[in-house]
């Protein structure tokens, strides 16, 4: 569970780091591209402990099928909550078609 709680806070970090500045369009780009690596070194900081910790119990494979469904759920929220964009039917179909990947990931 640590690793799923490291992981989350660092898809957190790493989702601002890489899209909130498209609310800021009208900010120089040398701007955002320095506070993006600043968030992004936090990211990192939780991202790393989260896959030497986990690495212990998951092969690197499931680690990274870890990462980008938590990816994909803390993307959406952002993209909906923060950008205000629609999550459209397409979008959750694509998400079934990696779960079903996720199953197939973690078969033994």
């Amino acid at each position: 569970m640590t690793t799923v709680i490291l992981l989350t806070i660092s898809n957190i970090f790493m989702t601002i780091a890489w899209y909130g500045h498209l609310k800021y369009k009208d900010s120089p780009l040398w701007k955002v591209i320095i506070i993006s690596w600043l968030i992004a070194f936090l990211e990192y900081c939780f991202q790393v402990p989260a896959n030497r910790i986990g690495h212990y119990h998951f092969s690197a494979a499931q680690l990274k099928t870890i990462q980008e469904v938590i990816t994909l759920i803390v993307f959406s929220v952002f993209s909906i909550l923060y950008l205000k964009e629609e999550f459209r039917w397409n979008y959750a179909v694509g998400f079934l078609f990696m779960i079903v990947a996720v199953f197939f990931i973690f078969k033994k």
